[in-house]
């Protein structure tokens, strides 16, 4: 099992189990709503900037891709290049 998913369990069953605590306090229904509203935006927060993070790093590993094909791409035209310099020394 990925870690991506231990967390999301675990952040899952923390969110139900606030609702769940906030539902069942005996307190008037629009400090409940209140309640309720304000865990919302702290958990959308942190959903947004794990996010990022994975973002971050998808993005960070595309680079590291794209170098290194054109690291490659640069060896390759090298060594066709070699071939073609060493002809032509031998002819002229």
């Amino acid at each position: 099992m990925s870690s991506g998913k231990v967390l999301l369990g675990i952040l899952a069953g923390v969110a139900a189990g606030a609702l769940l605590g906030i539902l069942f306090a005996p307190e008037k229904g629009s400090d409940t709503r209140k309640k309720i509203s304000k865990k919302g935006e702290d958990y959308a927060g942190v959903l947004k900037e794990k996010f990022n993070e994975f973002l971050d790093s998808i993005t960070e590993k595309f680079e590291q891709v794209k170098e290194e094909v054109s690291d490659f791409t640069e060896q390759g035209k090298a060594k066709t290049e070699e071939p073609e310099t060493n002809a032509k020394a031998a002819r002229g």
